[in-house]
């Protein structure tokens, strides 16, 4: 090659320079992770103290795993760990494949009028505040004036009330089903984003060889979004020492709290005893166990997924 043509080959323009618009979008994100979910995680240092708001983290004295072993020897929050884990449990194994049935029927409708409007019911309730969500449960499925034990009394199919939402077992049934239900449109809309994924000639290609609607089901759609399950499946039992504070506090009562009492209640009565301000050392370290065991589930769950062979988070 000659020297001219070495001299008029293009030179590499940075790629900052080149797409210094596209970072330049990338540092409002930055900043919000930095300052509302890494800078907070100093506040993890409480969990080994027995802080003091006045002298702050900086001048409270350090107590290594003192506060974990408070913790973890009272009863309650042995209860409060195993109503978690329950519930988790039993709203995966109630609640996972809904979403994968829901989208699978919706997607295989072809009147567009009756599909959106069932999109739109069951998108509904994930936008609904779970104040909302209890005021209807409560109307709903109360002992004494709910519609649902009036109902079955007038018709005369029980002879005394039904305890929805005062007995143990059934309050969790029924919490459970609540949830089922709060949660399934969302995953829908993750299903159906993943089935129109799917190459379209796979199905000509079942049709062709004589597959009907279920053997194309089975053998196109399900293994088309399995990668999505999968990744969904994974999450999920990251999640498995996580319930949001709102929803054991909105459905549940004195009456059941033996049954109902989650680590998220458990930590807000730990922190505010009575109103008052408690003892944040220990509700740190509360929430730093669930933290841990949480990464520990997830890494586990990826860890088996990639040994089964399927691809998982990482």
């Amino acid at each position: 090659m000659s020297t001219r043509a070495i001299k008029s080959a293009p030179k590499k323009q940075n790629p900052f320079l080149r797409d210094w618009r596209l970072y330049l979008m990338l540092v409002l994100p930055i900043a919000f992770y930095i300052i509302f979910c890494y800078k907070p995680m100093t506040g993890i240092v409480i969990a080994f103290q027995n802080y003091n708001m006045k002298k702050g983290m900086t001048g409270s004295e350090w107590v290594g795993l003192a506060n974990f072993e408070f913790v973890m020897s009272q009863k309650s929050f042995s209860t409060a760990l195993g109503n978690t884990l329950l519930l988790n449990v039993m709203g995966l194994v109630a609640g996972f494949p809904v979403p994968i049935i829901l989208a699978i029927l919706l997607n295989e409708i072809r009147a567009t009028g009756f599909k959106r409007v069932s999109q739109t019911i069951l998108y509904l309730p994930h936008f609904l505040s779970w104040i909302i969500i209890g005021g209807m449960v409560l109307a709903i499925f109360s002992p004494t004036t709910g519609v649902v034990n009036s109902l079955l009394m007038k018709w005369g199919w029980i002879d005394s009330n039904i305890p929805f939402l005062t007995d143990g077992w059934n309050w969790r049934i029924l919490y459970t089903l609540v949830g089922v239900w709060q949660s399934m449109g969302w995953g829908t809309i993750l299903y159906l984003s993943a089935i129109t994924g799917i190459n379209m000639e796979l199905f000509e290609a079942a049709k062709i060889d004589g597959a009907n609607k279920l053997q194309q089901i089975w053998h196109v759609t399900l293994p088309g979004i399995r990668g999505t399950i999968v990744i969904l499946l994974i999450l999920n039992i990251g999640q498995m020492m996580n319930i949001s504070f709102d929803k054991p506090q909105v459905l549940g009562n004195p009456k059941i709290q033996e049954f109902g009492d989650v680590l998220s209640t458990y930590v807000y009565r730990v922190a505010f005893p009575n109103g008052s301000v408690g003892n944040f050392a220990r509700s740190t370290a509360i929430g730093l166990f669930q933290s841990v065991v949480g990464l520990i589930l997830i890494t586990s769950a990826n860890f088996v997924t990639n040994r089964l062979g399927e691809e998982g988070i990482w």
